[in-house]
């Protein structure tokens, strides 16, 4: 039944913001959303063994419209940002031309999350951010670092005004040990008076490639 609540909310969203585009859409459902129950407990993750669920299991958590009606700031993308990482030229409906020596890491695009699959040495990536929410906003930054992790952020205050509606904000990723693992997660935070905007963080330390990832 998630897909159908999902789809209601999305035109909910659309009817109160017209003017937002998909990904600005996305990113306010995301950012928004709970990742703890009702009770404010964990939330769990399906089958067994039970565990305590993470991103690979929620996505950004449970949605939340009321929040998403009004997310403060949304991680929005042009769709022609696309093209930089799928190196495609689209000619017609039917002729679509790919070039896939020519892609960047995925993580570069400005999706309201962060995944590294193969951290070997520091990762830095950009974010933007813009402000549909008071024009004059000034938010801070919360880290909660992935394990085996260190994860920077410059700038950590983030001033928004009627000339200032739109940051760029750089993340630093670091592996702090050289080992072979598996993914661990976190998040970044951008928060105000009412306001908590937070995408998921995930990290996979690594001293070589997985067989299953080239395979």
């Amino acid at each position: 039944m998630a897909a159908p609540h999902v789809a209601g909310v999305v035109a909910l969203l659309k009817a109160l913001h017209p003017n937002w585009s998909s990904a600005a859409i996305k990113s306010a459902i995301i950012t928004t959303a709970h990742i703890t129950d009702e009770h404010g407990m964990p939330i769990l993750a399906e089958g067994l063994p039970r565990k305590i669920a993470d991103p690979f299991d929620y996505g950004g958590g449970n949605i939340n419209p009321r929040g998403a009606a009004d997310p403060g700031l949304v991680y929005d993308i042009d769709p022609q940002d696309y093209d930089k990482y799928l190196r495609c030229t689209i000619i017609k409906r039917a002729s679509v031309h790919c070039n896939a020596t020519g892609m960047l890491p995925v993580y570069h695009l400005n999706l309201p999350s962060i995944s590294v699959p193969n951290l070997r040495s520091p990762v830095t990536v950009s974010r933007t951010v813009t402000n549909v929410g008071d024009v004059d906003s000034v938010y801070h930054v919360e880290i909660q670092s992935p394990v085996g992790v260190r994860m920077e952020v410059d700038p950590p205050v983030l001033v928004f005004d009627a000339k200032n509606k739109v940051h760029t904000f750089r993340v630093k990723l670091s592996p702090l040990w050289k080992l072979q693992g598996d993914y661990t997660f976190g998040s970044l935070t951008w928060g105000n008076v009412g306001k908590v905007v937070r995408i998921p963080v995930a990290a996979r330390i690594t001293i070589q490639d997985f067989y299953a990832d080239v395979a």
